[in-house]
């Protein structure tokens, strides 16, 4: 179990290695990285540039609420090494945000709790989120999709 927010990039290929390093058990790791999106839809078809995003958290209090939702995907799911590296500050679009890796003895639950914790971390997770857009800086609200994706965990086991 490793969570982390920090500032700097990370390395996808080296994190896992030291993720899975020595771990015969596994026989399924999935991965989701997270980019910033040069584009942005809204209202529809209407389509906004973001040049870049600025994300804010609270120290301690981050760290606790990945902890907690990395816990409830063991609990769910048998799950050999989980991953969650988070970045805040000031992201152009094209760089990457979120690492979320799971490894588990079988694919199924490699792929639940990767989905389920991409899932809690879009809702649950204490992130705020500042555009920049041409048109001026925007905070970004919650969005209905993101919550009934999350929804859907809520009675759902692994």
């Amino acid at each position: 179990m490793t969570v982390r927010v920090q500032e700097a990039d990370f390395d996808v290929g080296a994190e896992l290695e030291a993720l899975t390093a020595g771990n015969k058990r596994i026989g399924g790791l999935t991965v989701f990285v997270g980019l910033v999106r040069e584009m942005h839809v809204r209202e529809g078809l209407h389509r906004e540039r973001i040049d870049a995003l600025t994300l804010e958290h609270y120290p301690g209090m981050t760290e606790k609420a990945l902890l907690d939702i990395e816990a409830e995907a063991r609990q769910r799911w048998p799950l050999e090494a989980t991953l969650i590296v988070h970045r805040y500050g000031r992201l152009e679009a094209g760089e990457r945000i979120v690492l979320v890796a799971v490894g588990s003895p079988h694919r199924e639950a490699a792929f639940g709790a990767c989905e389920f914790l991409v899932d809690w971390l879009k809702t649950k997770a204490p992130f705020w989120k500042l555009e920049e857009t041409p048109a001026g800086d925007k905070w970004v609200a919650a969005h209905e999709g993101d919550d009934a994706a999350a929804q859907r965990w809520e009675t759902k086991a692994g």
